[in-house]
Parts: structure tokens; C-alpha cells; sequence
């Protein structure tokens, strides 16, 4: 066992930001083909795709419909 490159390894994952880590546990435990909810939301935010929705009229409101 390479128990050099273990230490060294624990060291450099102690001191990932939390978003790193998430990252690295992502690419560890759940990589998947899939696209996450986190890249779409990101990719229609920087796409500009939906900004067209900012100009249509509010038609809908909390008191429309019957309660759930």
C-alpha cells in the first residue's frame, strides 16, 4: 500500500471547497451519463433561452384554481 500517496491524497481533498468536494464525490460515486438539474438550470440561465418569458403578461395568479 502506497500509504504516502493516501496521506497525500486526504491532505488535498481536506482542502477542496465544498463545491469541489461535491464535484469529486460526483465523479467518484455518481457519474453518470445523465445531466444534472444544477448544469440545465445553469445552461438556461446562460442561454438566455427563457428571457423571453420575463415579457409575457401575468395571467395567473395564488387565488386562481380550486385548493389542492
Amino acid at each position: 500500500m502506497n500509504t504516502k500517496l493516501v496521506d497525500s491524497l486526504v491532505q488535498i481533498i481536506h482542502s477542496l471547497t465544498t463545491e469541489e468536494r461535491r464535484k469529486l464525490e460526483e465523479k467518484l460515486f455518481l457519474e453518470t451519463s445523465e445531466v444534472s438539474s444544477e448544469e440545465i438550470i445553469q445552461l438556461t440561465q446562460h442561454s438566455h433561452s427563457f428571457d423571453f418569458l420575463e415579457n409575457e403578461p401575468k395571467i395567473y395568479t395564488l387565488e386562481d384554481g380550486e385548493p389542492v
